[in-house]
């Protein structure tokens, strides 16, 4: 099993969170020693010029982060006019912090039952989300809320004025437990 393969992974699923070097230790179940020799490992292929990403630890997590270096580049991709489109995937997730604000994005993926570190980060980078805060969850995770430039973007002069979600119809049918939907046809037999 290639531990560093594991690591680099982790490092990119927890995003912009991060992992203590504790919680990295019990996820991949090894000791302090083997975990800082591990990071310094991956830390040292990561210092490569023709990477574009590096391990930080900020607060007292390590995390994948750019290259500050590379930095005009993704204010360009920010900047473009092409890239400043909302996909649809996007747009769920703005409207569930609008509607829902604030919130994790923890939160944020069990509504959608799919990860949207990469689509909160691009909200954020267009200023249309931004961080509010820390939830009193375990590992006080970032609340998200939208922003001025949100209500701006879609015309709005208050969140008051977002529309009304419809209501979810909870139909009360009794369902018999033990009737098949298949009928048997009877042969005669």
């Amino acid at each position: 099993m290639d531990k560093l393969g594991i690591l680099e992974g982790i490092l990119f699923v927890v995003g912009d969170e991060g992992i203590t070097l504790n919680s990295l230790c019990e996820i991949m179940n090894i000791n302090m020693d083997e975990a800082k020799e591990l990071l310094l490992k991956l830390k040292s292929n990561y210092e490569s010029k023709d990477r574009g990403l590096r391990i930080s630890y900020l607060g007292d997590a390590f995390k994948l982060t750019t290259k500050e270096e590379h930095k005009e580049y993704y204010q360009k991709l920010v900047e473009n006019p092409e890239a400043n489109t909302l996909s649809p995937s996007a747009l769920e997730v703005l409207a569930i912090i609008a509607y829902n604000q604030p919130i994790t994005r923890i939160e944020i993926d069990e509504m959608r039952g799919v990860g949207s570190i990469y689509i909160i980060r691009r909200l954020v980078a267009k200023g249309l989300i931004k961080e509010a805060g820390k939830s009193k969850l375990p590992g006080r995770p970032n609340l998200y809320r939208t922003t001025r430039e949100f209500l701006d973007c879609f015309g709005l002069s208050s969140l008051n004025e977002l529309p009304e979600l419809p209501e979810e119809k909870n139909e009360d049918k009794e369902t018999e437990l033990f009737t098949s939907i298949y009928k048997e046809e009877s042969n005669g037999v």
